[in-house]
C-alpha cells in the first residue's frame, strides 16, 4: 500500500507535506515506474517553501482527508521543489504558460503515466471560486475522464506534448553585431520603464536586477545619462520602499503594487544577492552614500539571518508567520510609540506610520518623504536625522526579534550561493570591508568541498549533497570562482573555473546557438529544456556566455570565445526586440562589444591603483590584484599574466586588444586608460 515518502527527504518544502494524509511521491523511478505499471495518471504539484498560494493550497487541499482520498485512489501524487529540480519545473510551467496564458505557482499538472501533460493550471481552490473550479469537483472529473477514455487523453497528450517541443522559440543568428541593436534594446527597455516610481511595467513589479545593470552600462556606452538616471529612480524607489525591509534590511521578493509599498514578503537568497550589486554599481556611477548604505543592509541581513554554519547561505525566509503574510514585517502605530517613545512621532513621519495604517490596519515602513525637508523642518541636519533613526531602526529591530519568525529553507542551493559570493566581492570591491571578502571565501570553499567531485556540480544541499547540477549551477559557480580570483588570486579558484568552463562546452551547448539546461547524462525528460530568458534570475544561457568571454581573456583558449560568440550572433535580436527577458545577455553582449580591459596589478599591499578601479563603474574591466611573488610565479602558465614579473613597487599593466601598456605606477595613468567614456557626474 502507498504511504507519504516525503518524509525521506531533504528539501523542506517536501518536508512541509511528509504529514498530509495526500501518498506523496518525490519525482523519481519510484513513482514514475509505478504509473506505468498500474496505467494510472499523475497529478504532479510544484511549488518552494516559501510561496503564500503553496501554502494555502496546502492546507484546503493536501491536508484535507476528503481530498486526499480521491487522490490516492485514482492518481499517483508527486511533488516538486521548484528550486531543487527547475528542469521538471520549466518543462510544466511552459505547458501551463502555453495551454492558460498564464504560470506560477503552486503549478499543478495532470500527467499521463509517461509524463505528458493533459490538464494544466496553478492554484485551485479547494470549492469552485474565484472563477477556478474546485479541486475536489476537478479531481473527480479527470479520473473519471480517464477511467472511460483514456486512449482519447492518451492521443490529446502526445500531440500537445509534440506541440510544446516544436513550438519553443527559434532563433535566426544575426550577420554581425552592431550599435544599432544595442540602441534598439536600451530604447524598448526604456520606453517600458515607468518614469515616476521606476521599475519596468505597472503592478506587480520585480527588481530585473539585470536590466538596471543594462541600463547602466548603455548609459556608458551611449554617453546618454537619462538611461542610468532611470536605473538610480529605481534603485531609490526600490530602496525606499515597503519592498525593501527598512528595519532588518534585505529585500523582499516584489511589489504588489506601482509605488514599491506592499510586498510580497518572501525573501530569497537569489534578489539578495543579485540586487546589491545594482547598489554598488550606483554608488560606483554617483558616489551617493545612500546606494553603498542599501547594498550594506542588504549583505549584512544576509550574513545576520541566511548564514549557515557551514559557511553558506540558506535559500529563503517565508512570506508567512503564525499564518499570515508579513505579519512578522508590520507594525501598529501604538507599538512603535511603546518601544520609541519620544523619538516616535519623528520616525512615523519619516516613514508614513499612521494611525489606520497603509496596508489591512497595519503599517508598512516607508519612507515617501525627503528626509532632507524633515531634517529641515525639524531644524536638524540631515546626518544628524539619519543617526535617530537609525538608533530607532535599531530597537525596533531588537523588538522583532521577539517575534515568531518565518519559516527559514535552510537548504544551500549551488547556484544561489555562487550569486552571493558574487554580491559579497562586490560588496568588498566597494566597501573595502573584509568581512564580505571572507564571506565570499568561505562560501566558495564550501563549494569546492561539498559540491564539486570528479564527475562534476552537485545542486543542492542539507548535510549531503544531492541532485547533479543544472546549467545555472555551472555558469554561476565558474563566475564566482573568477570573481574570488580576481580579488584574492589563489590558482585554484582560476582553474576551478576553467574545469567548470569546459563542463558548459561539452555537456550543455547544443552545438549550435544556445545551451541546454540538463547536462548530456541527464534523466530523460519528455523534451530537454533550455534557459533563455532573464527573469526571477538571469538565465543559466546567458551567465554561461559572459563567464566564458571572461575565460577567454583570463586564459587565452579560443574555445571558450567561439561559443560566446556563436551564443552572442543566435540570440541578439531577440534580445533587442524582448530586452526585459534578456537584460543580463545585454550585458554579455556589452562586454563582447566593447572589448575586456585586462589589467594585472603587482602590489603586495591593499594598492591604491586596485581601490580607485573598484571605486569607478568601468564593467568591461578584468583586474586580478597579485600580492607575493609565489602567486606571480603560478599563474604564469596563463597568458593573460605571462611576463609579468612582480617587484616591490605597485604596478599595473593595462592590455585591450591584444596590446599591454609598459608597467603603469601611477593611478592616472591607468585611470586614463581604462574610463574613455565615464557617465559618473
Amino acid at each position: 500500500m502507498a504511504v507519504n515518502l516525503l518524509g525521506q527527504e531533504t528539501s523542506p518544502y517536501l518536508l512541509q507535506h511528509a504529514d498530509n494524509p495526500v501518498h506523496w511521491y518525490p519525482w523519481g523511478k519510484k513513482a514514475l515506474n509505478r504509473a506505468v505499471s498500474e496505467n494510472m495518471p499523475i497529478f504532479l504539484s510544484i511549488g518552494y517553501s516559501a510561496c503564500h498560494w503553496c501554502h494555502v493550497m496546502a492546507h484546503e487541499s493536501f491536508e484535507n482527508s476528503d481530498i486526499a482520498d480521491v487522490m490516492n485512489a485514482n492518481f499517483v501524487n508527486i511533488k516538486v521543489d521548484r528550486e531543487e529540480r527547475p528542469d521538471v519545473d520549466a518543462i510544466y510551467q511552459e505547458a501551463c504558460q502555453r495551454a492558460t496564458g498564464q504560470g506560477g505557482w503552486p503549478l499543478s499538472v495532470f500527467l499521463t503515466p509517461d509524463q505528458k501533460p493533459f490538464y494544466v493550471g496553478t492554484y485551485f481552490p479547494v470549492l469552485d471560486q474565484y472563477g477556478r473550479p474546485g479541486f475536489g469537483s476537478l479531481l473527480r472529473q479527470l479520473a473519471q475522464a480517464w477511467r472511460e477514455d483514456p486512449g482519447n487523453i492518451k492521443k490529446s497528450a502526445e500531440k500537445f506534448t509534440a506541440n510544446l517541443d516544436a513550438y519553443r522559440p527559434q532563433s535566426h543568428p544575426v550577420d554581425e553585431i552592431s550599435r544599432p541593436l544595442i540602441d534598439e534594446a536600451a530604447m524598448n527597455l526604456l520606453q517600458a520603464g515607468d518614469p515616476i516610481y521606476g521599475g519596468f511595467g505597472s503592478a506587480p513589479k520585480f527588481p530585473n536586477a539585470a536590466n538596471i545593470s543594462f541600463l547602466f552600462r548603455y548609459a556608458r556606452f551611449s554617453g546618454m545619462r537619462r538611461f542610468a538616471e532611470f536605473g538610480l529612480l529605481t534603485l531609490t524607489r526600490m530602496a525606499r520602499g515597503g519592498m525593501f525591509d527598512q528595519v532588518g534590511g534585505g529585500f523582499h521578493r516584489y511589489s504588489t503594487d506601482r509605488q514599491w509599498l506592499v510586498p510580497h514578503f518572501e525573501k530569497m537568497l537569489y534578489d539578495n544577492a543579485l540586487i546589491p550589486v545594482n547598489y554598488a554599481e550606483a554608488y560606483q556611477i554617483t558616489k551617493d552614500t545612500f546606494y553603498l548604505d542599501t547594498m550594506r543592509k542588504t549583505l549584512d541581513f544576509l550574513l545576520r539571518e541566511f548564514r549557515a554554519p557551514e559557511g553558506a547561505f540558506y535559500s529563503a525566509l517565508d512570506a508567512d508567520s503564525e499564518g499570515e503574510e508579513g505579519r512578522f514585517y508590520v507594525w501598529s502605530k501604538r507599538e512603535i510609540k511603546e518601544i520609541l517613545g519620544e523619538e516616535a512621532d519623528l520616525f512615523c513621519l519619516y516613514y508614513d506610520v499612521t494611525d489606520g495604517g497603509n496596508w489591512e490596519g497595519k503599517c508598512i515602513l516607508y519612507n515617501n518623504i525627503k528626509p532632507s525637508w524633515i531634517a529641515s523642518k525639524h531644524n536638524m541636519q540631515k546626518d544628524e536625522l539619519e543617526l535617530k533613526m537609525k538608533r530607532c531602526r535599531e530597537r525596533l529591530l531588537e523588538s522583532r526579534g521577539h517575534r515568531i519568525r518565518p519559516g527559514l529553507d535552510d537548504k544551500i542551493l549551488t547556484s544561489w550561493n555562487a550569486m552571493a559570493i558574487t554580491a559579497m566581492i562586490k560588496g568588498y570591491r566597494v566597501s573595502g570591508d573584509d568581512a564580505y571578502a571572507d564571506a565570499a571565501l568561505e562560501t566558495a570553499e564550501f563549494i569546492i568541498r561539498n559540491m564539486l567531485d570528479a564527475d562534476g556540480l552537485y545542486r543542492t544541499y542539507k548535510d549531503v549533497a544531492r541532485i547533479r547540477g543544472f546549467l545555472e549551477d555551472y555558469a554561476y559557480t565558474a563566475a564566482a570562482m573568477l570573481d574570488v580570483f580576481e580579488s584574492r588570486p589563489d590558482l585554484r579558484y582560476l582553474d576551478t573555473a576553467v574545469r567548470l568552463g569546459h563542463h558548459i562546452l561539452t555537456r550543455f551547448w547544443d552545438g549550435k546557438g544556445g545551451f541546454f539546461m540538463t547536462p548530456t547524462d541527464h534523466e530523460s525528460l519528455i523534451f530537454r529544456p533550455k534557459s533563455e530568458h532573464d527573469l526571477s534570475i538571469p538565465s543559466g544561457s546567458s551567465v554561461a556566455i559572459m563567464t566564458l568571454i571572461r575565460l577567454y581573456h583570463l586564459t587565452g583558449e579560443m574555445d571558450f570565445m567561439k561559443v560566446a560568440r556563436q551564443a552572442i550572433y543566435w540570440s541578439v535580436s531577440k534580445a533587442a526586440e524582448n530586452p526585459y527577458a534578456y537584460g543580463y545577455l545585454l550585458n554579455a553582449v556589452y562586454l563582447y562589444m566593447q572589448g575586456a580591459i585586462e589589467v594585472t596589478v603587482m602590489d603586495p599591499g591593499r594598492g591604491t591603483i586596485p581601490s580607485a578601479i573598484h571605486a569607478s563603474f568601468i564593467p568591461e574591466s578584468i583586474m586580478v590584484h597579485i600580492r607575493d611573488k609565489n602567486q606571480a610565479a603560478s599563474l604564469q602558465k596563463y597568458p593573460f599574466f605571462a611576463g609579468k614579473p612582480f617587484r616591490t613597487v605597485e604596478e599595473a599593466y593595462v592590455c585591450k586588444d591584444a596590446t599591454c601598456s609598459p608597467p603603469l605606477t601611477e593611478v592616472s595613468g591607468v585611470m586614463s586608460r581604462l574610463d574613455p567614456g565615464n557617465i559618473q557626474s
